[in-house]
């Protein structure tokens, strides 16, 4: 490391980048609390002076930080339950966050950063480049599970074969008889939603079966998508003989759409979903779906932010495979 010049005081890098010496302090130390284009401005006039930054040294705090947007749902809470399950064995603590925006996660990594912590876990939202900075400054591992958006060159992240589990679903009811099979979208700005979709087409290109876009309705995940979603495809002159739904909580709105129209599931319309949340065997009838391994992807990026930290080895982009779950809510096309 290249000496600091004794015959230059903080006074004067503070006056030439019009701060205060505190900060200069800060910046010099390699503390993540100034913002980034203080810091970088900062980090100029020292460099230019002969200073070297010093490397901030990471002390263990035995915590990892865990972001989720919503608690309440049962997808997240099996996320989170698989965390706080994959820190127990390493020994940590979860610190858990829950905040009402999907996509803002930035003043959360700053907090914690100043705080102190071994790691962050942030599910579905990636921090901005001002925080990814800050945590590669401070050499903190952050992984981002299921990002609504494809994660940034370098940025770690968990998530499930969203492709594969679309073509599985899509591919059960091919193989079923169907040839007029929906699907009811998530938000199509989302990497998992626009993988699932693309699964679905490609079962169907795969089959030699059109693809229909009047029957792809797209929309946010959620049981008003799905209940909506079935009222457009029913106004049909051909409606579909099967819908696959890119959620379970979508399937549920399809479902009671369809019985509210006087069909039953699977008799006139077979149903499929993609989770395999908790309640899917006890849905009447019990709902064929395609299962995320939702608590073991917590558990996996607990154990990446380990890794990442302690050097042991570990890969960027993780996923964890999906699997066919099936029940009773598809059957053969009625003659």
């Amino acid at each position: 490391m290249a000496a600091e010049k004794p015959d230059v005081p903080l006074a004067v890098v503070a006056a030439e980048a019009g701060v205060s010496v505190p900060t200069v302090s800060k910046v010099l130390n390699s503390r993540t609390d100034v913002a980034g284009a203080t810091r970088e401005r900062v980090a100029a006039v020292l460099h230019r002076h002969g200073f070297t930054l010093r490397p901030r040294r990471r002390r263990a705090t035995g915590m990892i930080d865990v972001r989720i947007v919503d608690l309440e749902g049962t997808w997240s809470e099996a996320v989170v339950r698989g965390a706080v399950t994959g820190a127990r064995r390493l020994g940590l603590d979860v610190v858990l966050a829950v905040e009402p925006d999907p996509d803002d996660c930035s003043a959360w990594v700053r907090h914690a950063l100043e705080r102190g912590t071994d790691g962050l876990v942030s599910v579905v939202a990636v921090p901005d480049a001002e925080a990814r900075r800050a945590l590669a400054d401070s050499e903190t591992p952050l992984v981002v599970v299921d990002p609504r958006q494809r994660p940034p060159e370098g940025m770690l992240s968990v998530s499930a074969t969203n492709f594969q589990g679309g073509l599985e679903a899509t591919a059960h009811l091919l193989a079923l008889g169907h040839c007029r099979i929906a699907t009811i979208t998530g938000a199509l700005e989302q990497d998992n939603a626009i993988a699932r979709l693309a699964g679905y087409r490609a079962a169907l290109l795969q089959a030699r079966v059109e693809v229909d876009d009047d029957l792809v309705v797209d929309g946010p995940y959620g049981v008003t998508a799905g209940y909506d979603g079935v009222q457009r495809l029913l106004e049909l002159a051909d409606p579909p003989t099967a819908i696959f739904a890119s959620s379970d909580d979508t399937a549920l709105g399809a479902l009671h759409a369809l019985r509210e129209r006087g069909l039953s599931v699977p008799h006139d319309v077979s149903l499929v979903g993609f989770d395999d949340l908790p309640v899917a065997p006890w849905i009447d009838p019990p709902l064929t779906t395609v299962r995320q391994p939702l608590a073991e992807m917590g558990a996996t990026a607990v154990d990446l932010v380990h890794r990442a930290r302690s050097g042991t080895g570990h890969t960027l982009r993780t996923e964890l495979a999906t699997s066919l779950v099936v029940r009773e809510s598809a059957m053969a096309p009625s003659a």
